[in-house]
């Protein structure tokens, strides 16, 4: 394990072999979860699941099954129709994050981060701004403009960057990095949120295969720090390779729920119908 990655987490994270050792624990369980944008659109079906500590759990399906939707409601930035979001904190009662609004809201989506295949960095900001700017939940927005925040915090970033060897970059602008550079940069802006669970959404689509590898094994540690990651992905094979667990979805409805080793070919095509021709 990364000596700057221990050394960051030490005080949120159990080691894996802690996580090999004890039951599964719940983080995260949705229960009948629907999403429609109108009477005519309804993108998620009665979804159901439980997602624990420390899973790398891969979402799969076509194009417009829904994996996006549902990432992006179980973050809260889509509001959910119907249906229940129950968050477990390792302290405090469990809650339905599906209800939440405002600072409630907000302090949500710090503990459930996400990254994104376009990475929505600041492009004319540098580096190390864009990573700290993962800490707007807990700081106010005229301080985060002055590029105002904490030692704590500053130090945090630069072990992240150092963690994903990013920090001979953390003055440069981020639109003068390559792809792969500006996803590694993506994650530790998520992870200076100290989140308990990591969403993804399709993080490799626009990478060269070198750049893919190298941040699918990052999540891959991340998994294996405590934090429960779920990543949308194109590639059945990157799903066997890097996760432990694989939900694939079919016009919003989940089909499929189970160890990567059990993905058939009855399986895929289900998923895939005409299209599984193309996979890779």
């Amino acid at each position: 394990m990364n000596s700057a990655l221990a050394e960051i987490s030490e005080d949120h994270y159990s080691s894996l072999h802690q996580l090999n050792t004890v039951p599964k624990q719940k983080v995260l369980s949705v229960s009948h979860l629907r999403k429609s944008y109108n009477a005519h659109q309804t993108v998620l079906h009665d979804i159901s699941f439980d997602l624990h500590r420390g899973e790398m759990v891969g979402v799969i399906g076509r194009s417009g099954a829904g994996k996006s939707t549902l990432l992006h409601v179980l973050n809260g930035t889509h509001s959910a129709t119907s249906g229940e979001i129950n968050s477990f904190p390792e302290v405090g009662t469990p809650r339905d994050v599906s209800r939440l609004k405002g600072r409630a809201l907000n302090q949500w989506r710090s503990e459930c981060g996400m990254i994104f295949q376009d990475f929505c960095l600041v492009p004319r900001l540098d580096v190390l701004t864009n990573v700290l700017l993962g800490r707007l939940s807990q700081t106010s927005t005229l301080k985060s403009l002055f590029k105002v925040f904490t030692d704590e915090d500053r130090a945090r970033a630069i072990a992240l960057l150092e963690w994903l060897n990013m920090l001979p970059h953390a003055l440069q602008r981020a639109e003068t990095l390559s792809g792969g550079q500006m996803q590694r940069v993506a994650i530790c802006r998520a992870l200076i949120q100290n989140p308990s669970i990591l969403l993804a959404d399709e993080p490799v689509a626009s990478l060269d295969p070198k750049n893919t590898q190298r941040i699918m094994g990052v999540l891959r540690e991340v998994s294996e720090q405590g934090i429960s990651v779920m990543v949308n992905l194109h590639s059945v094979e990157l799903v066997k390779e890097y996760c432990t667990r694989v939900i694939g979805v079919s016009q919003g409805r989940i089909v499929f729920d189970d160890h990567p080793s059990r993905l058939t070919q009855d399986v895929l095509q289900i998923l895939y119908g005409d299209e599984i021709s193309q996979l890779h």
